[in-house]
């Protein structure tokens, strides 16, 4: 069952990839919702922090790089808005 949790972690965190080359390559941010993106930055942040606290290298790498590509996004977005 570990390898659900997983590709489920991978596809959930490399979903963003996609977004935040757009992002970055168009730096078109109309369709982004600014207060959506601060809470799940900020939620990821969180979760991340929890994955540190259990020690859980699952949790800590999939929130990691999760945050790394939405921050790109709500960097954009509070930029060019």
């Amino acid at each position: 069952m570990n390898i659900i949790g997983y590709l489920a972690a991978a596809l959930t965190t490399f979903s963003f990839l996609p977004q935040a080359l757009q992002v970055i390559k168009t730096k078109d941010t109309r369709g982004i919702n600014l207060t959506m993106y601060v809470m799940f930055v900020v939620g990821v942040f969180c979760w991340t922090i929890y994955g540190i606290y259990l020690k859980d290298v699952a949790i800590i790498l999939a929130n990691a790089v999760t945050l790394l590509f939405s921050s790109v996004v709500l960097g954009y977005k509070w930029r060019y808005r």
